[in-house]
């Protein structure tokens, strides 16, 4: 499995669906979910993204942001509609036993349109684990792609079908989210250049893709920087004069790490022995897996598991 597919494993849309809110101004949206990744696509109209830390960011129409968790931030039509009277809405789709529908917001439902109105289609994510949290680390508080108006046309039409029927509206929802949530990701990094993630980078790179496809497959067979070389069908030296220059680290370097991560989704979202993710992550023993780990992450994989429950 990829990169980025295995990260977003751990995060998806489940009952999680605000469907086609339409607004009229001035109006305020605050989400307080705490939910790990926040999507929102603008239909129509448009408005501001208020984060926490003062960062102000204009969105309109056939722009999707994705707002990283998990501290509250607004949405508004207006900067300074926050601190006024007007319709004011919250996202909760987390808290207690809330569930997070089109009909039971407060207010934000399929409503009239106008031509005037802003119309989004709002996203909150759950995360299963801790696997996500590699994703996050390599997103921005906000990001916002520009998307083609057709396809805001078709979220729309997708949106409006899947809130009149009755069986099935709920998964398809969240289905079209995921979908939009990979897309979205892929165009960021496609556009971050050298601020995309090295594992991204790399999978682009055509000497590197092969190599670096094969062991996320199988990260415990016995890598070496000739084994990983052979695949790409390139020299050693040319392997690794390149994977450096490109990933910002040599290939083994690499492979220790992703190692260590993988390590760490398992010490901490699983009930495997230490033995057990020390084979699955490429080490022959307990023993040699645990020495690796504490010289890589300063505790041994117990000591880690038990600081983490």
């Amino acid at each position: 499995m990829d990169p980025l597919s295995s990260l977003l494993s751990g995060i998806r849309a489940e009952g999680s669906v605000v469907s086609h809110a339409v607004l009229t101004a001035p109006w305020s949206i605050r989400f307080s979910d705490e939910a790990p990744l926040t999507m929102i696509s603008v239909l129509r109209g448009g408005g501001t993204l208020l984060l926490p830390d003062g960062t102000e960011r204009a969105v309109g129409v056939g722009d999707t942001a994705i707002v990283r968790g998990p501290a509250p931030f607004h949405l508004v039509d207006h900067p300074g509609t926050v601190h006024g009277s007007h319709a004011a809405y919250e996202i909760a789709c987390f808290t207690s036993d809330t569930e997070c529908t089109a009909q039971e917001l407060g207010g934000i439902r399929w409503g009239r349109d106008s031509p005037e109105a802003t119309a989004l289609i709002v996203g909150a994510y759950r995360a299963s684990g801790h696997r996500h949290e590699r994703l996050l680390r390599a997103l921005p508080p906000v990001l916002v792609i520009a998307e083609d108006v057709e396809v805001c046309a078709w979220l729309e039409k997708a949106a409006a079908d899947a809130a009149h029927l009755s069986a099935g509206s709920q998964a398809l929802m969240d289905r079209l989210l995921d979908w939009a949530l990979v897309c979205t990701l892929r165009n960021w990094f496609d556009q971050a250049g050298a601020d995309a993630p090295g594992w991204y980078r790399g999978l682009a790179d055509r000497v590197l893709a092969p190599a670096l496809q094969a062991f996320h497959d199988r990260p415990a067979d016995t890598w070496t920087v000739a084994s990983l070389a052979a695949r790409s069908g390139v020299s050693r030296a040319l392997f690794a004069k390149r994977f450096t220059q490109l990933m910002g680290r040599p290939p083994l370097a690499y492979l220790t790490e992703c190692r260590m991560d993988e390590a760490e989704t398992l010490l901490t979202d699983t009930d495997l022995s230490i033995a057990q993710i020390g084979r699955s992550v490429g080490y022959a023993d307990a023993f040699g897996f645990s020495a690796a780990f504490k010289r890589h992450r300063g505790l041994s994989p117990s000591t880690f598991r038990s600081a983490a429950a």
